[in-house]
């Protein structure tokens, strides 16, 4: 493989994807002087409109950027501490501060998050000297868009991709996933439209890759869709926010057989548990007491309390929490199987 010497000499190597068609979708990489059995990198671009894309695809000097690369991690830390130095202190003090959790090793997570965001192309790439493009040419497809997804799905004979409980009438060329909801497309063409329990979105193909915007826009907003999800998956199963408001908020758990949540307590809230599927065990103070299907308990602030599943399918219950203060952080942890503080 051409890319390997390269990487083994100290270069940067990133793979270019031979284009295929002037795509408006990607970025692009300009070939400069040969390097081995590669390129210089003589100029990374951002998406071009149709008409560039067209021209760069006449010239035969550019590449898609595929945002896949080559290099000893070494170098890479000599360049990022060239560039972007304050990048490189956090992610050492982050990993210096290092935690072990069952497979998994966690960074300080305060200080990763501080770290600022960038792209290897935008902090090393684009200013290394020894950036080099190995030309590709795989078949390869970026399913990082809702339109390239579309592209290698399975149409029907409009041109329609759907998934879910889809009804279409006069629609052609469009990408309809239609999530746990009924979706109902009319007349449209083109349109890549997407239904989630925590939002709905439609776009059209040409202008998909803007949904980036949408997500900056919720995050200046202080809109709590951009970091928090309706089902949020833990160690021990999932649970979905059906509802909340003020003083109130409902979920519906999912226990995995043979899971248990943390023994803890709450200084804010009160929890109501309602099985409707599987079966519960709950720990109050010095008892454990057994729920079936359509049976309930109560435990008020302050008390400690536990659940598990020990059965062999998923156990799935209601909570209802009622206080001054429901978020994530109210929980006191006294003792947890999966090593979480």
């Amino acid at each position: 493989m051409g890319a390997i010497p390269l990487a083994e000499a100290g270069k940067l190597v990133t793979f270019g994807i031979v284009p295929t068609e002037p795509n408006i979708g990607y970025g692009y990489i300009r070939r400069g002087n040969d390097v081995g059995e590669g390129f210089e990198v003589d100029e990374f671009v951002e998406k071009p409109s149709l008409e560039v894309a067209q021209d760069y695809m006449s010239s035969g000097e550019y590449y898609w950027n595929s945002g896949m690369f080559l290099f000893r991690a070494s170098r890479y830390l000599e360049e990022l501490g060239k560039f972007r130095p304050d990048i490189l202190e956090k992610c050492k003090s982050s990993v210096n501060e290092i935690k072990t959790d069952l497979d998994f090793l966690r960074v300080h997570k305060q200080t990763f998050e501080s770290c600022p965001a960038d792209s290897v192309d935008y902090a090393v790439m684009e200013k290394t000297s020894d950036a080099v493009v190995v030309p590709m040419d795989a078949g390869w497809s970026d399913i990082g868009s809702w339109t390239s997804l579309w592209d290698i799905s399975e149409k029907d004979s409009e041109g329609n991709s759907t998934s879910g409980d889809v009804i279409l009438h006069n629609s052609t060329n469009s990408y309809i996933d239609a999530g746990n909801n009924l979706v109902a497309v009319i007349g449209v063409d083109d349109l890549i439209i997407v239904s989630t329990n925590d939002s709905f979105m439609v776009a059209h193909k040409d202008s998909v890759q803007d949904v980036k915007v949408i997500a900056q826009k919720l995050k200046e907003d202080s809109r709590t869709e951009w970091n928090l999800h309706r089902e949020v998956y833990r160690p021990w199963g999932k649970y979905d926010s059906i509802d909340n408001a003020k003083g109130y908020q409902v979920k519906k758990l999912t226990v995995n057989p043979g899971a248990k949540l943390s023994v803890q307590m709450h200084y804010h809230r009160s929890e109501h548990w309602v099985v409707v599927a599987g079966q519960a065990r709950v720990y109050y103070g010095d008892e454990w007491s057994v729920l079936n299907i359509n049976e309930s308990t109560y435990h008020g602030k302050e008390v400690i309390h536990a659940l598990e599943n020990p059965g062999d399918v998923p156990l799935e219950l209601i909570e209802v929490q009622v206080g001054d203060y429901l978020g994530e952080d109210d929980i006191v942890r006294f003792d947890d199987i999966y090593g979480r503080d």
